[in-house]
């Protein structure tokens, strides 16, 4: 009977490490709450770089969005003063709208053909290039905060290869140490590599994203205001006719 015992007992004993790897917790609270000192400091830093993005993207959509919206209110309303040669009131009308892309455009185009008093070649050449210059302003300002995206969508993947490599060095450490080949010597730093890695993705890609729909929308912006100031050129050299 001893024996038969002794038997079990040695026949179950090697499973014995094998159930307790088995409690190893793998769940994401789990994984967070086993982070290493190094996983923790690249979670922050990829914390800060998603809110960044994510404060750039709510900042950007606002500005875009109410340029977009005062410019469909300016365009015919400017259009209807220029039409009857009201060129104050046009000026007038642009300052108004401090948001709009169109309105800044128009108003420093007029403002520099009312300055003159004619329409002389000089005159529109020199509108043309406040034109120029106001467009280029604009585009500066709409693309304010767009490198961060860009920066934060091609660094935070290397962010988390970073946390990779320090959980993998953790995993083949925790093997060294235990001695042994087995899932519990190599969980924690396992898990770390691909928590750190899954994290540096979910940052980037939304980061990437945003950046490539802003700066569509910065393009559409420049288109609007080039037909902006050629149809404002346009109307200055159909003045200087008449």
């Amino acid at each position: 009977m001893m024996t038969l015992l002794s038997q079990t007992y040695l026949a179950t004993t090697p499973f014995l490490p094998l159930l307790a790897e088995a409690e190893v917790d793998f769940s994401l609270m789990g994984v967070i709450r086993n982070l290493g000192p190094t996983a923790i400091a690249v979670v922050v830093i990829l914390l800060i770089m998603s809110i960044w993005s994510i404060a750039i993207g709510v900042e950007r959509f606002l500005t875009y969005n109410a340029a977009k919206n005062q410019s469909r209110e300016f365009a015919p309303k400017v259009a209807a003063s220029l039409k009857n040669a009201k060129v104050e009131e046009a000026i007038n009308l642009s300052e108004k709208y401090k948001k709009s892309h169109l309105a800044m455009v128009v108003n420093a185009g007029l403002k520099e053909l009312a300055g003159s008093g004619d329409s002389s070649g000089e005159t529109i050449d020199a509108s043309k290039r406040a034109l120029q210059r106001a467009t280029a302003i604009k585009v500066s300002e709409f693309k304010r905060g767009l490198s961060g995206l860009a920066t934060i969508g091609s660094t935070a993947p290397f962010v988390g290869l970073f946390g990779t490599v320090a959980g993998i060095i953790n995993a083949f450490q925790g093997m060294k140490n235990a001695e042994s080949a087995g899932i519990s010597a190599i969980a924690g730093g396992i898990s770390e590599a691909l928590f750190t890695t899954a994290f540096g993705l979910l940052v980037a890609v939304p980061a990437v994203w945003l950046f490539n729909y802003f700066t569509s929308k910065v393009e559409n912006f420049v288109v609007e205001m080039d037909n902006s100031s050629a149809e404002l050129v346009d109307y200055f050299l159909k003045q200087r006719r008449r």
